[in-house]
């Protein structure tokens, strides 16, 4: 398959040559879209693109537990809650650098990230969700628990577990019809 790329973005170029004068109209930045190309990283220069997906946010949101409580993502969003017994556990850092590397898939699925790293404070994350240790929970948009972790997940696992999700599948239009 990477050969088969390799031999096409080799010659491609040469067949477009061979076309032509490109038609009138066509701007001259203009490129095609790459299936899995994040079209605002693609065009740099471009303007923002009114309406909802201006307002997107590009960063993922990591909240503390303490300033972040559950009824304000009741429908709104779907948190992503690290516990750890402390900020400097191996497996709290990583997975926050896990989660930070690769944001794009969770904004996508309006993930927010809650961390709750000290179990001395009582918390509404942690009086709830009743961690041990290092733990992921994923909920979905109407409160309830989908799945614990004992271990960091990659991006790719979350935004498939997250895929799976009954809500998330309403939302794609994959929802089986009764």
């Amino acid at each position: 398959m990477k050969l088969k790329r390799l031999i096409f973005l080799m010659v491609a170029p040469l067949l477009l040559a061979a076309m032509g004068p490109k038609p009138q109209g066509e701007a001259e930045g203009h490129r095609p879209y790459v299936r899995g190309e994040v079209p605002a990283a693609r065009d740099q220069g471009a303007a923002a693109p009114a309406g909802p997906a201006a307002e997107a946010p590009r960063e993922l949101t990591v909240l503390p537990a303490a300033e972040a409580d559950p009824a304000q993502y009741l429908w709104q969003a779907r948190p992503v809650v690290i516990f750890a017994d402390t900020p400097a556990d191996p497996a709290f850092m990583r997975q926050l650098a896990e989660l930070q590397r690769d944001p794009v898939p969770l904004l996508v699925r309006d993930v927010v990230v809650i961390t709750d790293t000290d179990p001395a404070v009582e918390s509404s994350w942690r009086r709830q969700l009743r961690p041990e240790g290092f733990s992921l929970v994923l909920l979905d948009k109407d409160g309830q628990v989908k799945q614990r972790k004992p271990a960091p997940w990659s991006v790719r696992e979350i935004s498939r577990a997250i895929d799976k999700f009954p809500l998330r599948q309403r939302e794609i239009g994959r929802a089986a019809l009764p």
